[in-house]
């Protein structure tokens, strides 16, 4: 089997990894792998792992020259040859739409956001087979645009149980990392993801505030770069820990690649997103799977990982209130099993094995047609 996944880029963020997991999978199992992406920082490893990219404008949204990329992309599937496109994204999926309209290969999408419902996001719903993440993305395809259930397949996303393993840390980089951020003797709370607004880290910095009279040895650290355009975001948050006077309890980390280390370092993992909800929320799978327990917003991908009181918390979008109340009910609570769970619910080996087995479906029935 040749696969071809095409997203927008292979920088940063739980799509990029999981595309670089799954690359890596198929490669162990036998399956030929090509990723079509505009680059970056994750395509060493995706040659590495023995696939192949192939760079291509996939993540522009100028409507100029979409003829322009149509007939690249077109070109690239012609000498590929696969036997299934798997697409994760809104342009490189209407690109691909453009291009298969002569070559009709069998395809797969994969919902992997809240995009606001419309035309324009319609396109993530029409693969062969559509992979949700979550049961709150499948309820919001069947609600918004109808998707018949038996085009659906709910596969979570996969924790790399030998990766996110408190057994294999590197000690090393832990050491400076805590040493280098000040987080000895520290109440840490982490927040793990790309600085936008889409994940809220207001709410957490101003949580951290509230907190702080009664956890005085709270240091909020959050780990994830900003692109360029989000530049204003990043400074407005730098900016709001200068006001509230955080600048010993918040600390922000930058890009990081050691993520199971860094959820060792943590005491708890906070998903405060309040605008738009997670389709499934890695670093919270990842997170438990280190035996870090999680405080997330009550909607979206958390409602499948986080076990109110069991594993974490649940609470209502925005609340800085809430966050506060429950950080500091994290540091006076033990908790046991987490990543025995975490990993028995979410592993690689079953995202892998059922999107796998969601290909050979899709390529049987075209065979059978």
């Amino acid at each position: 089997m040749h696969i071809v996944q095409i997203l927008p880029a292979l920088d940063e963020g739980g799509v990029e990894r999981g595309t670089v997991e799954l690359n890596r999978e198929f490669v162990r199992r036998g399956v030929t792998s090509t990723v079509v992406s505009s680059g970056g920082k994750l395509v060493e490893e995706i040659v590495r792992d023995g696939g192949r990219h192939v760079t291509s404008d996939v993540k522009s949204k100028n409507p100029l020259t979409v003829p322009l990329r149509v007939a690249q992309l077109q070109r690239i599937l012609k000498e590929a040859k696969p036997d299934l496109v798997h697409y994760r994204s809104r342009v490189p999926g209407w690109l691909f739409a453009f291009a298969n309209r002569a070559l009709r290969l069998p395809f797969v999408s994969t919902v992997h956001g809240f995009n606001s419902p419309g035309a324009y996001s319609r396109i993530m719903t029409a693969g062969d087979r559509v992979i949700c993440p979550s049961t709150s993305v499948v309820e919001f395809i069947r609600t918004h645009y109808g998707t018949p259930p038996d085009k659906i397949r709910l596969i979570p996303r996969g924790i790399d149980p030998l990766k996110f393993d408190p057994a294999r840390l590197d000690a090393a980089f832990m050491a400076d990392f805590r040493a280098r951020f000040g987080l000895d003797g520290r109440f840490v709370a982490l927040g793990v993801g790309r600085i936008t607004q889409l994940k809220g880290y207001e709410v957490l910095i101003r949580a951290t505030a509230l907190a702080r009279t009664r956890l005085p040895n709270i240091r909020t650290v959050i780990v994830g770069g900003a692109e360029a355009a989000r530049a204003d975001y990043e400074r407005a948050l730098h900016a709001l820990v200068q006001t509230l006077g955080l600048q010993d309890a918040v600390v922000f980390a930058g890009s990081q690649r050691k993520l199971a280390e860094i959820y060792a370092c943590g005491n708890v993992l906070v998903s405060s997103n309040s605008a738009k909800p997670e389709a499934f929320g890695r670093s919270m799978a990842e997170a438990l799977a280190m035996n870090c327990p999680v405080i997330a917003t009550r909607f979206g991908g958390a409602l499948d990982i986080v076990k109110d009181g069991l594993n974490g918390w649940l609470i209502e979008p925005g609340s800085a209130e809430q966050l506060a109340e429950r950080l500091v009910q994290a540091a006076a609570t033990p908790f046991k099993g987490l990543r025995e769970d975490a990993v028995a619910r979410f592993s690689l080996g079953q995202m892998v094995d059922k999107t796998l087995a969601v290909y050979s479906e899709v390529l049987r029935e075209k065979a059978n047609a």
